[in-house]
């Protein structure tokens, strides 16, 4: 079966050319200890049988500077593409869009929530990003939003409402909480199916707490894939930022989704990217 990887993270070694300047001033602390070269995640892909991969910008390292992503991207076209971290409220925002992806991107990320950014926030929905919108609908780009669902849930739906044509994909799902209650982790998912433009992007954060629920997993896992199907929805191991190793993490994916049909399984690990990201079906 054919696997795309669409969240992994890269960081050159190279600190002259590629220097630290993490979002909020503070480095992730999986991006001091196991960065991972572009380089070496082909090693990995090579040796886990992936052949493409979404670089996704290190935000945590490079904040808004995408230049390692988008290098690596060019030197090797039919391995990677690459998603770059954007500032959607600058006021030139819908101009740089443009520029961005003439210069080498095949989407771009909002992080609004994370390891250096503990609190939600909400700005991805203001007023001031509407001009980033109308531009990503019209470029026909892959959004992802990195977010929680839960306080920020209602400025989503609200944005999705606004810009039905724009395709947003949901890292990690919005890390909703299957620990708690898959079921009613499930239910709130499933409800944002309607905003047709939304995928998920299903990664360790997910699958972790839904091997912890064992039987109980079917009740996340039933009515999201029913509400939302296979192909709107993407797998991504999230490497280096999760401690397993590039086997393990496709291995537990494959193992959690194990009783899908074959051709839902395609989808969720190859199908679905290649929509997302034309260019990978070049590659």
């Amino acid at each position: 079966m054919t696997v795309i990887d669409t969240h992994c993270h890269v960081i050159s070694d190279d600190l002259s050319r590629y220097p630290r300047g993490p979002i909020g001033g503070k480095q992730s602390d999986w991006a001091e200890s196991r960065p991972v070269t572009a380089d070496g995640m082909v090693e990995r892909m090579d040796a886990t049988g992936i052949g493409q991969a979404v670089l996704v910008q290190a935000t945590t390292n490079y904040g808004y500077d995408n230049s390692y992503v988008v290098d690596s991207a060019r030197q090797r076209p039919d391995r990677f593409v690459a998603v770059g971290t954007f500032d959607p409220l600058r006021p030139d925002a819908a101009a740089r869009l443009s520029g961005a992806i003439d210069g080498g991107l095949a989407g771009v990320r909002l992080f609004t929530h994370g390891s250096t950014v503990p609190v939600q926030g909400e700005w991805f929905a203001a007023p001031e990003t509407y001009e980033f919108w109308e531009k990503a609908e019209e470029l026909d780009v892959t959004v992802c939003l990195q977010m929680r669902l839960g306080p920020a849930t209602k400025q989503l739906e609200e944005m999705l409402e606004r810009f039905p044509g724009v395709r947003v994909l949901l890292d990690h799902i919005g890390y909703p909480d299957i620990a708690a209650s898959p079921a009613d982790a499930g239910g709130e998912v499933a409800r944002l199916a309607r905003h047709s433009g939304l995928h998920l992007k299903l990664t360790h954060r997910n699958l972790e707490r839904l091997q912890d629920a064992g039987k109980e997993a079917a009740g996340f896992l039933e009515p999201v894939i029913e509400a939302f199907s296979a192909g709107r929805i993407a797998w991504g191991s999230n490497l280096p930022a999760a401690e397993q190793s590039l086997p393990e993490l496709l291995r537990l994916a494959e193992e959690i989704l194990a009783d899908l049909p074959q051709a839902a399984r395609e989808e969720i690990f190859a199908g679905t990217a290649r929509r997302l990201y034309p260019s990978l079906a070049a590659g």
